[in-house]
């Protein structure tokens, strides 16, 4: 299963030179990904934590905190060489608190269902407190590998194409995904926390469920002609889809942080994002 991990860093190695611009955003991403697929392969050696339970939400309440915690500090260490200066600040001031304030971290992530851009404020911090969002964000780096592993031993769930959030974590989407499907393309949405992937219906919003069409817009760049923005006129959130119908190369979650004009686009036409990248946008 570590492949998918592989697949994810060879990508972002391809589009540093299709996407110049976000070269430096990319090659982190890879730094991080090479991180995250050797967590996946520690949690793939132990049957320890294998789970086969399929209800809504279940495997968040599954995320052991007390069996990965020992983990997390060399993690921070490690995050710390390769991260941008913010977020290197955050994992070395988070090393240093020690076990009260790791687990702190993690359940407070834990707790939420996404994290919201730098630029809006959280229900948890009404001041707009960058460092509470980094410590949030490292938490969230540390746990997808292992809520990956969990997922990846879940029975499948029934799906009906209208949840909101992850059927199997209860966390909201990353990105969207088009797939050929019949003459034309089926859409899902890929969880941000263990990257299961939900059928969802083309014409609806995944931040409000907003399905009157002349709500729902889809906008996208001649030089990017595979990625999309999906913005929503009732509740002005977006989300950026990947149409594997237009390139079968695509990662999405990898070409989601290659495509970041498209987010300053959205920004400056007035939507928030539905779910940060780990770029914090």
């Amino acid at each position: 299963m570590t492949d998918r991990w592989d697949a994810r860093i060879r990508r972002a190695h391809e589009l540093t030179s299709l996407y110049p611009s976000a070269a430096e955003a990319l090659t982190f991403y890879a730094r991080v990904a090479a991180l995250q697929r050797n967590l996946y392969a520690e949690f793939e050696k132990s049957s320890a934590h294998a789970s086969n339970e399929s209800s809504i939400g279940s495997l968040r309440d599954k995320l052991d905190v007390a069996a990965v915690l020992p983990k997390f500090p060399q993690f921070l260490m490690e995050l710390e060489r390769i991260a941008p200066s913010p977020l290197a600040h955050a994992a070395s001031g988070l090393a240093r608190k020690g076990p009260a304030e790791w687990s702190g971290a993690i359940e407070d992530f834990r707790r939420a269902s996404r994290l919201p851009p730098q630029d809006e404020k959280s229900d948890r911090d009404p001041n707009g407190n960058d460092a509470l969002l980094a410590e949030r964000c490292l938490a969230w780096l540390f746990l997808q590998p292992f809520a990956e592993y969990l997922n990846s031993r879940q029975a499948r769930v029934a799906q009906d194409g209208t949840q909101l959030n992850c059927p199997v974590c209860g966390a909201k989407p990353i990105i969207g995904v088009l797939r050929p499907e019949g003459d034309g393309a089926g859409k899902s949405l890929v969880c941000m926390l263990c990257a299961h992937e939900w059928t969802f219906r083309r014409i609806c919003c995944p931040a409000c469920g907003e399905d009157t069409e002349p709500q729902i817009a889809f906008y996208s760049a001649p030089e990017i002609p595979h990625v999309r923005v999906d913005v929503c006129d009732t509740c002005h959130f977006y989300l950026k889809s990947i149409d594997l119908t237009k390139t079968g190369r695509a990662v999405p979650i990898v070409d989601e942080l290659a495509t970041l004009s498209l987010d300053l686009w959205a920004r400056e036409k007035g939507y928030q994002k539905l779910q940060m990248n780990m770029l914090g946008i």
